[in-house]
């Protein structure tokens, strides 16, 4: 049977649209739908008898059963690649994105201003750290945080590999970083259309693998959000695979009410900490300087 696509109407909302934010192209990962196609005979359904086989599609969906419940057990979401949301809802996001930064910006205006101020009078060198991330449909961009790593720190290293990370970190970094605070300045990428205030977050362009995990849930075809619904589902506390299945969750569910959903939880997780582990790797870990 022939492999399931998205109709062609649907296409065109998204193509050649640039300010929608969203971008699924024909042939990546929302026309990998091959639910229907033959299915091998080595590969059966998890905790199902071996004798017993099923297409594709009840195989995915088995096992995505599987890694919902162990991620948020009780919470019905639409499993990765099921549809694209509206353009309707694009316009809407991009709109609301750009108030919510302008008045985050303005009503945070004393604690960003605190924040660099901290980072410049307890270590020498510049305010703010810009790194290179992935952005939506394969472009990069600068993404901005508040510096909490010295200057003097081993070049083109990822923080989590240092011995004595402590050694590195400024006198405020750990602070930042434990109450995101070092994120803040990411909204003048919201600003921009870098980012967005919810969607999968930007990943550092090394990190290869899990680029290849989300391509095919199209989690690379939306922009990256300052949070997202793989921080409030344990943050860094899952794997590559989990947190790119989280992101297509996210994309396959995407709606106001949703992102909505995601921003207050957001506000209780970085309040409580949870998934808070300075042990684990961050996914937005510095590259030191």
């Amino acid at each position: 049977m022939a492999v399931q696509k998205p109709l062609k109407s649907d296409w065109k909302l998204f193509k050649n649209d640039p300010d929608n934010g969203i971008d699924f192209e024909p042939g990546g990962g929302a026309a990998l739908l091959e639910d229907f196609a033959p299915v091998a005979d080595d590969v059966v359904a998890e905790g199902i008898a071996e004798e017993e086989v099923f297409p594709p599609r009840r195989v995915r969906l088995t096992r995505d059963a599987v890694m919902a419940e162990r991620l948020h057990p009780g919470i019905e979401v639409r499993p990765p690649l099921t549809r694209i949301p509206s353009k309707y809802y694009a316009h809407a996001k991009r709109a609301m994105d750009i108030i919510c930064a302008s008045l985050a910006i303005i009503v945070l205006l004393p604690l960003l201003l605190a924040c660099a101020v901290a980072v410049k009078a307890t270590s020498p060198g510049p305010v703010f750290f810009r790194q290179e991330r992935w952005g939506r449909s394969k472009s990069h961009f600068q993404c901005w945080k508040f510096r909490t790593m010295v200057v003097e720190t081993p070049p083109n290293l990822p923080a989590q590999s240092f011995g004595d990370k402590a050694r590195y970190m400024t006198p405020v970094g750990d602070f930042l970083r434990r109450w995101s605070l070092d994120e803040l300045p990411q909204l003048l990428n919201i600003l921009r259309g870098d980012m967005s205030v919810i969607g999968p977050r930007p990943v550092i362009i090394r990190e290869k693998r899990l680029i290849d995990l989300r391509e095919p849930l199209n989690a690379n075809g939306v922009r990256p959000g300052l949070t997202g619904w793989a921080q409030i589902n344990g943050r860094n506390l899952v794997n590559d695979e989990e947190k790119a299945f989280l992101d297509g969750e996210y994309v396959a569910n995407m709606s106001l009410a949703f992102d909505a959903q995601i921003f207050f939880k957001t506000i209780l997780v970085v309040l409580s900490r949870r998934g808070v582990d300075r042990k684990a790797k961050r996914d937005d870990d510095e590259v030191p300087f």
